[in-house]
C-alpha cells in the first residue's frame, strides 16, 4: 500500500484497487478478443487455400486487392472465380453464422437459465426447415432464405401463442411451447418430403436438412453480416441485463430491470438472429449450444465477455468444421451439420462430466 491510499483510508484503498482489477480485466478481455479477430482472419486466409485446386495465400490476397479496386490479379479467370466466387464467400458466411448461433445460444441459456439451451429451443430450426422444403418441392429455390425465415418467425409466432394459451409467459412454459411447436414442424416436414419428394429433390432436401454452405455466395453472406450487424450488436449491448438474470427474475427486477419486457426483447432479437442464420445454412447445431459453454470455462459466467468472445469462437470452429466437411472427403462433400454433431456431440458430454464432477 503506498502512502497515498494509507493516508485516504481504507474505503478509497479498496475503491482504487477494484478499479485496477477491473482496468486489468477490460485488458485482459480485449486482448483476448485482439487474438481472437487475429485468429480468424488467419483462419480464413488459410482455409481459402484448402481444396483441389492449389491456391497459395499469396494469391488469395491478390485476387481480394483486385476485386476491391488495388491493383490487379495475375490469377487466371478461373483460379480467381474459385477464390472470389467460390471459397470466400463461403468462408465469409461460415464464419457469420458460427457467431451468430453461438451468441444466440449464449443469450437463449442466460435468459432461460437453462444449460440445455440452444437457438432452435423454441421451434425455430424446425420451421425454417418447413418452409425451406416447401420451395425446394415447389421448385423455386430461389425463394429458400425468405421462406426460411418466414417459416422461423412463424413457428416463433405458434410457440409464443401457445405458451399464452397455457396463462402467463414463463420461461418453463415457453420452452415446453416449443419443444411441442418443434416436433410439429419436423413431422409435417417428414410427411411431406415422404409424399412428394422425388429423385434427386431427396439429396438437396437432405442437404439442406442436415445443414450445408455449399450454395453460399456473396448474397448470403449480405444477409448474414446485416443480420449479425444489425441484431448481433445490440444483443452484445445486453451483457449487464444478462448477469442480472443469472439471479432470477427477482433479483432482477430488484435491480432495475423490466424482467417481461427484456425478456421478450432478448428473445425476439435471438429468433430474428436466429432465423437469418438459418436460411442461409440450413440447421447446423450444437454450434450454439457447446461454444458458449466451452467460452464459459475461460471467462467465467460473466456475459461482458461470454458474450463477444463465443461469437468468435463460433466464427471460428464454423470456420474449420465447413472446410472439413468440404476438403476430408473430396470429391464427396458432407454437409457440415454433420461434421459439427460429430465434433461437438463428444466436447459436449466432456464438458457435462466436467460439471458434474465439480
Amino acid at each position: 500500500m503506498t502512502a497515498t491510499e494509507e493516508a485516504a483510508g481504507p474505503g478509497v484503498t479498496g475503491a482504487t484497487r477494484a478499479l485496477a482489477a477491473l482496468r486489468g480485466s477490460r485488458l485482459t478481455l480485449a486482448g483476448v478478443g485482439l487474438l481472437g479477430v487475429v485468429l480468424l482472419g488467419a483462419s480464413i486466409a488459410v482455409a481459402v487455400t484448402i481444396g483441389p485446386a492449389d491456391i497459395g495465400v499469396g494469391e488469395v490476397f491478390r485476387s481480394l486487392s483486385s476485386h476491391l479496386g488495388i491493383g490487379s490479379t495475375p490469377l487466371s479467370a478461373l483460379r480467381d472465380g474459385i477464390v472470389w466466387e467460390l471459397r470466400l464467400p463461403r468462408l465469409l458466411t461460415a464464419a457469420a453464422v458460427g457467431a451468430g448461433l453461438a451468441l444466440s445460444g449464449a443469450v437463449m441459456q442466460a435468459i432461460t437459465r437453462n444449460a440445455l439451451a440452444d437457438p432452435y429451443l423454441l421451434g425455430l430450426s424446425s420451421g425454417a426447415s418447413l418452409g425451406a422444403v416447401a420451395v425446394l418441392l415447389l421448385g423455386v429455390g430461389l425463394l429458400l432464405p425468405v421462406a426460411a425465415f418466414l417459416g422461423a418467425m412463424l413457428a416463433l409466432l405458434a410457440t409464443l401463442a401457445l405458451a399464452r394459451s397455457a396463462g402467463a409467459i414463463t420461461p418453463a412454459r415457453t420452452v415446453l411451447a416449443g419443444v411441442a411447436v418443434s416436433s410439429l414442424a419436423a413431422a409435417i416436414t417428414s410427411l411431406v418430403i415422404f409424399w412428394t419428394a422425388t429423385g434427386d429433390s431427396y439429396r438437396e432436401i437432405l442437404g439442406w436438412l442436415l445443414g450445408s454452405l455449399a450454395g453460399a455466395r456473396w448474397p448470403a453472406v449480405a444477409i448474414a453480416v446485416v443480420a449479425l450487424a444489425v441484431v448481433g450488436v445490440p444483443l452484445l449491448a445486453g451483457a449487464r441485463v444478462l448477469d442480472a438474470f443469472a439471479f432470477g427474475d427477482t433479483s432482477a427486477a430488484a435491480l432495475g430491470v423490466n424482467v417481461p419486457g427484456v425478456r421478450w426483447t432478448l428473445l425476439g432479437g435471438t429468433a430474428l438472429l436466429t432465423g437469418a442464420m438459418v436460411s442461409v445454412s440450413g440447421s447446423i447445431g450444437f454450434v450454439g449450444l457447446v461454444l458458449p459453454h466451452a467460452v464459459r470455462l475461460l471467462t467465467g459466467p460473466g456475459h461482458r465477455a461470454l458474450l463477444p468472445l463465443s461469437a468468435l469462437a463460433g466464427a471460428i470452429f464454423l470456420v474449420w468444421a465447413d472446410t472439413a466437411a468440404r476438403s476430408l472427403f473430396d470429391p464427396r462433400e458432407l454437409p457440415v451439420g454433420v461434421v459439427t454433431a460429430i465434433l461437438g456431440a463428444p466436447v459436449f458430454a466432456l464438458l457435462l462430466a466436467r460439471r458434474t464432477r465439480t
